[in-house]
Parts: structure tokens; C-alpha cells; sequence
């Protein structure tokens, strides 16, 4: 789908960016911008900023900025259209569909509403009805309180045929389409699940796509019935318009705000798992449903952190043990590690019955491949020659499966170390392995060398400029600046240099600079180009849509910064931004000037490149007298002007 432009700046100019930004960052005011710690990094002191009156934020830290629109596909992890939908209903701004898309949009609607009816439904049952009193004792055995009931919106699906559809009365097409039931075989519509604790299923949002069932266990004391047929203890919605499996994990919705600012995300097995690390205070906490891990589910985790602690039962973890993660590891660049779980425990257990070991389990998770080995190593007879050799083999056999060769070697040394055998010795049948392995899979043993230092992400610093003071005959002194958070106040300086500055008062004041500055005044050419872009647009917002995203970053970014204010309340900031432009141009086209006279031949007009440059110099001394410095400033951009239309 489409969204027309208007109905885009629509979206934005309804949206209060420092309301939106505020759910998720603790915002203070700070003049006429917002700072904050960044909700993208870690950070101690606050490199965060907004410019509410323009809509946008910029990270002096990370380098992340952005629009509202923007800061919702960031947070929320959404594409374009869904980001603006999303600012839309909170805005109550209507957007007008082409006739495809709409009927898309409006049978999405229709299952998000059934869901959501449902989920209410099935949550007020478990609180209220009396058929849900075997459910509240179950959810009380496993440590559940009214407070994590909430938290979870956990419900109660009675032993009825249809008791949620009679509820619900919805239409069979969305009834079916939402996976909420079925149309059984006498043609009559028949709830999907029956008899079962309910857990939502969530996408990242909050909003319900889909539902998890657990059925009870017996009472205690009642043997199962062997004559019926075994009903699985885990149930999920099938797949729909809103839901797929291999892309929604669940509790991400409630999991995302410590993921984020944790750093790491723990994936457990099951719902009860998630809720038991929620309880014993690990708040970040996700569960795949009712799939294995895979790919997409990397793909997802990687948006949110770059470690994954898998926190299953020590069974299931070593069955997990494949080289397919060190591939996703690589791709995605995440690093895998795993919990050390006690014996026969998972997390949903553990959580009840040890909720410290727990944590510590999970502060002290190890790297996927050292888990992989150590467990051989604890299974491993190290007392004899025989079991020291066959857990080296063992072991080798994990460590080949790491595509890195300066991980592969570290652990040839772990088990050089606890198999009394020598390195050499150790690294040659790691070798044997390796070949024999990829003789088997029909391909040549690869390696991955990790020698390089990588070149540093996001914006480079390549375009802030020396530290200038906006003042008379001021030049700059230092050669390099990196971006940094500029301190509010006045008399800054550090950091500035007058080419910034200038796009500062274009965005803040344009009216006081738009008969002053020009584009040929500007020496930096990602400058010169925000600047152009600025003054063949609109407004802020028009000119930030229209312009390649190094030049777009730049005017989020002095779009979120103040302009200097003089230490001296005579100093007018907008002649002395020009006056140092005007300068530091004129000294570098005067420079042309004189080498060119240098190398002129003798046909050349030698007299009146002299006579040129002199007066350009005379221009130049002019610039720092109060009276006649605007003058001499207007003939200098007139002179740098003519040199340009000239080709010189």
C-alpha cells in the first residue's frame, strides 16, 4: 500500500513527538529542546535531543535520528506503513486506502478486534467464573498471583463446545480466519480451545494475534483416563493474517523495554518459563511458540540485542547444540550463550523454588560453544587415558563445527589442558575432523579469520569541523572534532565551527539568514548540500524528506541544537556566523588567487590579478570594523560569486 504524502505530513503534524518519545525516554526540557539518556544505547549522562517545534530527535552518542515515524519503526520495529497506521490511531487521523489495500487492512482490523475481544473474554472467565477455580488453583501452585494474571492477561477457555463463539457472536469468516475456531463436522462452529489456561500472544506492540492453551493436570490423587485420547499439554492458534510462528515470539511485548536496556534477551522454551524469569525479577525474557528457533527468530532478536541467552532445560540445549547457530551468529552479529540450568530444572521451576539461581544461571550464561564442550567434559571419564582420549574427540568433534579459527584454537588449548594431551597432537586430529567433515558434506573446509579491526558504524566524524568562537578575527585551532553533545548556555564553543552554526540559525531564525547566506560560502560540501537542500524547500520537514541521508542526518542533527549565544549581548550572531563563513572562504579562494599568479604565463594579466588580490585582501581587514564590515562581508560573497559563475 501506498500512503499518499499529504495524508504522511498529516501523521506528523498530529503527532507529539516529545509525548511519543516520553513513553520510552525520561525527557527534560533544556531551552527550546528535550534531552534525555538514549533509548537506542547505554549511556550515563544524556546525549538524546528533540526539537519538538521541527519533529525530530538526534543522538549525539550513537547517531541515531529520525522523525516520529522514524522513531516508531525503531521502537516498535515496524515497516514504513505500519509506523504511520500506528501514529494514525493515535492521532485519530483517518488515512484514505486504495481499494486492494483497504480490504487488506480492514480483514487485519477484524481479526485484531476478535482477538482482542477474545483474549478480554478469556481473561475475565479465569477471574470471575466459577468453572475457572480449577485454573486459579493451577495458576497459584505454579506461584502466579492476581498481579502476574494481569500482567499476562491469562485466561480461562471452559469445557464447552462453543461457549466463545455463543459470547463473541462474531462472523464465521473472522471466527475461522482467526484461528479461534472451526466449523466442525456437523457444520456447526466449535471453539479451538477448550478446557485449557489461556496465555496471549502478543506482537511487539501489544496488540493479541494469536492464542497459547495449556490443558490442567489431573487432581491430585486422579489417574489420567487411559481410555481417552491424550490431549497435547500445549495448544497454539494456527497461523493467520497476523500471525506467523516463525516471526513472533512470545512476551516480546512486555520483554522489549529490558531487552533494550539490558542488552541481552533470554529465550526460554515455554510460557510458563517467560513468566517464571518475569517473577524472579529477569524481565526480558521471550519464548519461541511452539517452533524451534530459527532464523526469523534471530532476525527479530537481533533488533532488539546482540546477546541471546538461551535459558532451556540442560536436555534440551544440548539437543539445541547445532552448527546452524554459529551461522546465525555471524550473519546476524549476536552472540549466543547458554544458562547453565541445574539438572533435570527449567526456568518456570527454578523460578519458584530458587528464583537467585535463576539469575545467576543467567548472569553467568557461557558462550554456546564452551557449554557445548563442558558438557562433554562432565559426562566425560577424565580418570583413565581411554576417557580422557574419547572426550577430546568428543569435544573436538563440537569445536569443529566454529567457523572462526581463533575461537577454534583457544578451545584446542581447553582441551590440551584437561586431556593431559599435546597441543600439536590436539590441533592435527581437530584438523582430520574438520576435513573429514567437509569431505562429507561434499565442500572444503572454510575458515573465518577475525584478524581486521571493522570499521566503525553509523556516521563518521569526518564532518565535524575545529572548534570556532563566533567573534572577530577568530580562526580555528583544533583539526578534528568528533560529534559529542554541544552543552547548552551561552558562550559555547567547543565543537562548533561556523559552517555548523550557519545551518543552525537557517533552521532556527531563517528569516534572518535567509538574505545573508549563500552556498558558496560554505567550504564543507555535506554542508553546502544541507544547505541547498534547506533553501530549495518548504520547510524543515520538506527539506529532510527530499534529501540523501548524510544530508538529511545533518539537519535532524542541528535541528536538535541551539545556536550560540555571544558572550557579549553586542556581538549579533548572525553577522558573526557570516563574517566567519565570509572569511574562511575568501581566504581559501584568495589562496587560489595567489597560486595562480605564481604559475600564470606571460600571457597572463598579471597586473590585474595583482590589482585583485590586493583588494580582496583590503576586503579582508575591513571585515572586523563595526561600521563597515556588513559592507565589505557583501562585496566579498559578490567577489566569491563572480569567481564561481567565471569557473575559477
Amino acid at each position: 500500500m501506498v500512503i499518499p504524502d499529504e495524508e504522511v505530513v498529516a501523521v506528523r503534524a498530529a503527532t507529539d513527538i516529545v509525548a511519543l518519545i516520553g513513553e520510552h525516554a525520561a525527557l527534560r526540557r533544556q531551552g527550546r529542546r528535550w534531552v534525555a539518556r538514549c533509548p537506542f544505547h547505554s549511556e550515563k549522562t544524556p546525549s538524546f535531543s528533540v526539537n519538538a517545534e521541527e519533529g525530530f530527535y538526534y543522538c549525539f552518542g550513537c547517531q541515531k535520528s529520525g522523525d516520529a515515524i522514524t522513531f516508531v519503526r525503531e521502537v516498535e520495529h515496524l515497516d514504513f506503513v505500519e509506523a504511520v497506521r500506528f501514529l494514525a490511531d493515535k492521532a485519530g487521523v483517518t488515512l484514505h486506502e486504495d481499494e486492494g489495500s483497504g480490504v487488506e487492512r480492514k480483514h487485519r482490523a477484524e481479526l485484531f478486534e476478535a482477538m482482542e475481544r477474545a483474549v478480554a473474554w478469556y481473561h475475565e472467565r479465569l477471574l470471575a467464573a466459577p468453572d475457572a477455580g480449577r485454573a486459579r488453583d493451577y495458576l497459584r501452585s505454579r506461584g502466579y498471583d492476581g498481579a502476574v494474571v494481569r500482567r499476562f492477561r491469562l485466561g480461562w477457555a471452559p469445557e464447552e463446545w462453543d461457549a466463545l463463539n455463543r459470547a463473541l457472536r462474531l462472523p464465521e469468516r473472522v471466527y475461522t480466519a482467526a484461528g479461534l475456531g472451526f466449523v466442525n463436522r456437523r457444520q456447526r462452529m466449535q471453539d479451538a480451545f477448550r478446557a485449557r489456561v489461556i496465555f496471549p500472544i502478543c506482537d511487539p506492540t501489544g496488540r493479541p494475534v494469536a492464542l497459547g492453551g495449556r490443558v490442567l493436570p489431573p487432581p491430585a490423587g486422579v489417574a489420567p483416563d487411559g481410555a481417552a485420547r491424550p490431549e497435547p499439554k500445549y495448544k497454539n492458534s494456527q497461523e493467520s493474517a497476523i500471525y506467523a510462528k516463525r516471526r513472533t515470539l512470545y512476551a516480546l511485548n512486555w520483554a522489549k523495554h529490558d531487552i533494550v536496556q539490558s542488552g541481552e534477551v533470554v529465550v526460554c522454551e515455554g510460557y510458563t518459563d517467560v513468566i517464571g524469569c518475569f517473577t524472579a525479577d529477569v524481565p526480558r525474557a521471550v519464548a519461541t511458540c511452539g517452533t524451534a528457533l530459527a532464523e526469523e527468530h534471530f532476525t527479530l532478536l537481533r533488533n532488539f540485542s546482540r546477546r541471546i541467552v538461551l535459558a532451556y532445560d540442560a536436555d534440551t540445549a544440548g539437543q539445541s547444540a547445532t552448527s546452524r547457530v554459529y551461522e546465525w551468529e555471524r550473519r546476524h552479529e549476536v552472540d549466543v550463550a547458554v544458562a547453565l540450568l541445574p539438572q533435570g530444572s527449567d526456568p518456570g521451576e527454578l523460578a519458584r523454588r530458587d528464583p537467585e539461581a535463576l539469575r545467576k544461571a543467567v548472569a553467568e550464561a557461557r558462550p554456546f560453544l564452551q557449554f557445548r564442550v563442558d558438557r562433554v567434559f562432565e559426562s566425560a571419564e577424565l580418570g583413565t587415558a581411554e576417557g580422557r582420549a574419547k572426550a577430546a574427540e568428543s569435544a573436538l568433534e563440537a569445536v569443529g563445527e566454529h567457523p572462526d579459527e581463533l575461537v577454534r584454537d583457544q578451545y584446542v588449548m581447553q582441551v590440551s589442558d584437561r586431556c593431559r594431551l599435546e597441543p600439536e597432537l590436539v590441533r592435527h586430529r581437530l584438523a582430520e575432523l574438520r576435513r573429514r567433515g567437509a569431505s562429507q558434506a561434499g565442500r572444503p573446509p572454510s575458515d573465518r579469520r577475525t584478524g581486521a579491526v571493522p570499521a566503525p558504524s553509523g556516521p563518521a566524524a569526518t564532518h565535524d569541523e575545529p572548534p570556532w568562537t563566533p567573534g572577530r578575527g577568530e580562526e580555528p585551532t583544533d583539526p578534528g572534532d568528533a560529534p559529542g553533545p554541544r552543552p547548552s548556555g551561552s558562550g559555547r564553543s567547543v565543537g562548533d565551527r561556523p559552517g555548523l552554526e550557519a545551518l543552525r540559525l537557517a533552521v532556527h531564525q531563517p528569516n534572518a539568514m535567509a538574505e545573508r547566506l549563500e552556498d558558496v560560502l560554505f567550504t564543507d560540501d555535506l554542508q553546502r548540500r544541507a544547505f541547498l537542500a534547506l533553501s530549495s524547500a518548504d520547510d524543515l520537514s520538506q527539506a529532510v524528506g527530499n534529501a540523501a541521508p548524510d544530508v538529511a542526518d545533518l539537519l535532524r542533527r542541528v535541528a536538535v541544537e541551539e545556536p550560540l549565544v555571544p558572550d557579549l549581548a553586542t556581538v549579533d550572531p548572525v553577522d558573526a556566523v557570516i563574517t566567519q563563513l565570509v572569511r574562511e572562504a575568501s581566504r581559501r579562494a584568495l589562496a587560489d588567487l595567489q597560486a595562480l599568479l605564481r604559475s600564470a604565463g606571460a600571457d597572463a594579466d598579471l597586473q590585474a590579478m595583482a590589482g585583485e588580490t590586493a583588494m580582496v585582501r583590503l576586503w579582508l581587514e575591513e571585515l572586523d570594523d563595526p561600521v563597515g564590515g556588513r559592507g565589505a562581508a557583501d562585496r566579498l560573497v559578490a567577489w566569491l560569486l563572480g569567481r564561481r559563475q567565471e569557473g575559477l
